[in-house]
């Protein structure tokens, strides 16, 4: 039995790069294939947006002297690579996907609509959100809220390299703890940098939980799905 029917997926541009500085891990890119694979097999209906960080980062870019608005749209570009190269994946194990776009660029991928992606999603489809919301100033997270809501995904999985939300950096701090379960009003009042404001607040006021988990665990998003108590979920 699967907890969620609808989920929005969000992955990280840095984890398709594995072990490697840059690009795209061609194994990394294969098992998340597989996992994603698993749990459209049990029939959940899944969306995924994916972020661009391991080619570009529009953030990164204004910092080195790109003008901000060129380098968000390099960054959107970058999340459209990456969504064609998880689309070929799921393709390549009878995986049925679309790419859908935020910006107009077919062949290369379909213009988004919200009717659109629901239908792609209840006929079995993963659907690929790319390019962001389309406009410069907003991250890839805040394009999973948008996207979220608008689907009406049950939840959002946060795929990360950690499995769930720590009081710090588990990675450069040994004492910190994990969360089981947090509030967005815990999340504020803590500073902690699950995802930018603005995406943490579309969630809060659409009333869309998110579970962060480690995706790179081979199996975790099954369990996920299955309401197994792995990651850290965020509610009202």
């Amino acid at each position: 039995m699967v907890k969620y029917k609808r989920v929005l997926l969000k992955l990280s541009g840095e984890s398709l790069m594995g072990d490697q500085q840059y690009g795209i891990d061609s194994q990394r890119l294969s098992d998340y294939a597989e996992q994603i694979k698993e749990i459209t097999d049990l029939g959940v209906q899944v969306g995924i947006v994916i972020g661009g960080g391991n080619i570009f980062r529009g953030l990164s870019g204004a910092a080195k002297g790109f003008d901000r608005v060129k380098g968000d749209s390099m960054g959107m570009l970058a999340t459209v690579i990456n969504s064609l190269a998880l689309n070929s994946a799921l393709e390549a194990i009878q995986c049925k996907s679309r790419v859908l776009t935020a910006i107009r660029m077919e062949p290369i991928g379909e213009f988004y609509s919200k009717q659109k992606a629901v239908d792609y999603l209840e006929n079995g489809h993963v659907t690929i959100f790319s390019a962001g919301t389309g406009n410069p100033y907003f991250t890839t997270d805040t394009g999973s809220s948008l996207r979220g809501i608008e689907i009406e995904a049950d939840v959002m999985l946060k795929g990360t390299r950690v499995d769930g939300i720590y009081t710090a950096d588990p990675e450069k701090d040994s004492s910190a703890t994990k969360f089981e379960t947090i509030t967005f009003d815990e999340i504020y009042h803590k500073d902690l940098r699950v995802m930018d404001l603005t995406a943490t607040t579309m969630c809060k006021e659409n009333n869309l939980p998110i579970i962060v988990f480690d995706m790179d665990t081979k199996g975790n998003l099954k369990q996920v799905i299955e309401g197994e108590n792995i990651g850290t979920l965020v509610h009202n």
